[in-house]
């Protein structure tokens, strides 16, 4: 089974994929260091680095994925519903259009849901629908689906109109009552370094980062995994935070404290514990923060993935 990925990144979503049983032969992105860390751990995959509007042909694939940007939805973004980057779903079409695989798999953040920016989520599901799809569109939690982090996207998936048959998603796996207890931070991370010098981002805890609550404890999931350097989440070996007013939180003692790292973020994604960070031109550690903190992660993504409908034969 061969799948197409668009807006790759460094490949959280291939990951994913391909743990689920797909070949991945084209994927694609405009980052760099997206591109270097991918083939460093996927050197089969064709990538290519650029603008996906220049691709004019497109392997033939079952299966289509994507992970447009998402900045004029998200919480850490512009949040401008008018921006261009909002409607690179049309490059995602045009794929789809021509690929004609017998599914696709689309992620974006949450906030696509909100009342301000619902056209454009109903505009996706339109022309989607209008290309000969059976969509379907849910918000799902990588903390339900064995990630150790809180995080909220949303799957839009469709099966091709001729298949006669409906994608259904996957119910929660992991949690209170089910087969396996939710991952913790320990989980995740226990094992690594406390202080790894030169993978973590130093600076000061400016005013603004301190306007919340940004630690969680070794037995909790994480927070959220951000791409900005300056704003990702404490790691638990941090004093704890308290609030003194609204929107301003100190620390409880003057212990050492520091953000996770490149690495512990990774691994906090659902990453696999060798990934490889290639030294290259591009592999800057705030490079290394954003190419893993856009990524989607691959636990959440195979879940989807396995619970496509068997229509490949």
């Amino acid at each position: 089974m061969k799948a197409v990925s668009l807006f790759s990144g460094c490949g959280g979503s291939d990951a994913g994929v391909i743990s689920a049983g797909f070949e991945v032969v084209m994927a694609n992105d405009k980052l760099a260091y997206a591109r270097d860390l991918y083939i460093s751990n996927h050197p089969a995959t064709d990538y290519f680095l650029g603008d996906v509007a220049k691709i004019e042909r497109f392997p033939r694939a079952q299966l289509l994925v994507g992970c447009y940007p998402c900045q004029g939805f998200s919480q850490g973004g512009v949040r401008d519903p008018s921006r261009k980057i909002n409607t690179l779903y049309l490059e995602f079409a045009r794929a789809l259009q021509q690929i004609r695989p017998k599914a696709f798999i689309v992620e974006n953040v949450s906030g696509m849901v909100r009342k301000n920016y619902r056209h454009l989520l109903d505009d996706q599901l339109k022309v989607f629908t209008e290309a000969g799809y059976r969509v379907k569109a849910q918000v799902l939690n990588a903390a339900d689906y064995g990630v150790a982090q809180e995080r909220r996207r949303i799957f839009i998936v469709g099966i091709r109109d001729d298949l006669g048959t409906d994608y259904t998603f996957p119910a929660p796996t992991h949690g209170e009552g089910l087969a396996s207890p939710r991952l913790t931070i320990r989980d995740a991370i226990g094992d690594m370094p406390e202080w790894p010098e030169g993978e973590f981002y130093t600076r000061e805890f400016h005013w603004y980062y301190l306007s919340r609550n940004r630690r969680q404890d070794w037995a909790h999931a994480s927070k959220t995994i951000v791409a900005n350097p300056r704003h990702m989440p404490l790691h638990p070996m941090s004093p704890p935070l308290n609030k003194r007013e609204h929107n301003v939180w100190e620390f409880s003692t003057e212990g050492r404290a520091r953000r996770f790292s490149y690495r512990e973020a990774a691994r906090l994604q659902g990453f696999a514990r060798g990934l490889v960070f290639p030294d290259t031109p591009f592999g800057s550690l705030d490079m290394r923060y954003k190419v893993i903190g856009n990524a989607v992660p691959p636990p959440l993504f195979e879940a989807v993935a396995r619970a496509l409908p068997p229509v490949w034969d």
